[in-house]
């Protein structure tokens, strides 16, 4: 390895990534992943408009399960590829450039390699971090993805009106810890899921929701429902799919809508669940509507600004579950299947 002296272009340096083993079925393990040291030349090739970086964070997002199977019909996101490296969104330093919008010494996020530096031929979809003074890693969570995934399904989607009653399954997690705390903004009464008293205890005292419930403790999930929405629902935020969806379209008021951000409980079956109730789709003149967070990109500026308002007001509060160290990465991903993580989960490959 080259002896290079701290900010020389040309060093090359031990890089130790996590790739994926083998095409899974089923439920995932840790040793379908695994952490190999290669090496990194902190150069971008002549004439290229490529970045180096530096990745400081990294995300462990749900939608990444969907990406460690192989595919017949191409999805809106490639497949992993077997011996290469996991990629994820994250937070990252600019350590080489030939990019004329970032310099080196930026901080950036957007989608990287798990691995400690990583070379981006083209970083169009990359964005400059312009508040560095909010913690880093908020970047991988409430000022990254999943908090403009949130935005972009509460807003764009359902459009709440002040005094609609709101629903939000896996409550806790990443996306839906936000979701909640905007819906009470605007002036809705929020009730969220979640799978244990932690993580409900933490709904209504740290996320500020009306109400919460711990669903594995609810042999009935419709009366459940009924019990916190006598009313009915106006808007769910669809987390998690399988029997919740069912019970909820029960439970949907006239004209209601599911934004429909992931289906979690559905990821790892090898024969997925349908729903059961769509007739309520029919009768309830119901809209349920996907959306994938990426085609409201252009819009993130604006967000960003919204959004860090709102945490530096104290308005919006955040919860992570780090990781610390690449090795870790493996063990938190699978964690998020099993409802491990407390808040938004997220590994720390190195100091800021």
């Amino acid at each position: 390895m080259a002896a290079a002296a701290a900010g020389d272009v040309h060093e090359e340096m031990l890089n130790r990534r996590v790739i994926l083993k083998r095409y899974v079925t089923g439920f995932p393990s840790e040793d379908d992943m695994e952490v190999v040291t290669g090496t990194a030349r902190l150069a971008v090739p002549a004439g290229s408009t490529a970045v180096v970086l530096k990745n400081l964070y990294v995300s462990c997002d749900p939608y990444m399960r969907g990406r460690m199977t192989k595919h017949e019909d191409p999805t809106y996101v490639p497949d992993f590829v077997p011996g290469e490296v996991l990629t994820a969104f994250g937070v990252s330093k600019v350590v080489a450039s030939g990019h004329p919008g970032f310099a080196v010494g930026d901080l950036v996020w957007g989608m990287t390699g798990w691995e400690e530096y990583t070379l981006v031929p083209n970083p169009a979809l990359f964005f400059k971090i312009n508040h560095p003074e909010i913690p880093l890693s908020y970047y991988t969570g409430v000022l990254g993805m999943p908090g403009m995934t949130a935005y972009v399904g509460l807003f764009h989607v359902a459009k709440p009106k002040k005094g609609e009653y709101v629903f939000v399954s896996a409550a806790s997690g990443a996306v839906g810890q936000i979701v909640g705390q905007l819906a009470k903004l605007t002036g809705c009464y929020v009730v969220g899921s979640a799978g244990s008293d932690e993580k409900v205890n933490l709904l209504k005292a740290k996320f500020g929701f009306d109400e919460a419930f711990n669903y594995k403790k609810e042999a009935d999930l419709n009366a459940a429902l009924k019990r916190y929405f006598p009313e009915g629902i106006d808007i769910y935020f669809e987390n998690v799919g399988g029997a919740m969806l069912d019970a909820v379209l029960l439970n949907m008021r006239l004209r209601g809508r599911i934004p429909v951000c992931g289906l979690i409980s559905q990821y790892n079956l090898e024969q997925p669940e349908g729903p059961r109730n769509l007739a309520c789709v029919i009768t309830k003149r119901l809209r349920m509507e996907g959306f994938i967070v990426t085609d409201h990109f252009g819009e993130y500026h604006k967000f960003e600004e919204e959004m860090a308002g709102y945490l530096k007001e104290g308005k919006i509060t955040y919860i992570e579950d780090v990781a610390v160290g690449l090795e870790k990465a493996p063990a938190a991903l699978i964690g998020l299947y099993t409802g491990r993580n407390v808040g938004k989960q997220l590994v720390k490959v190195a100091n800021e």
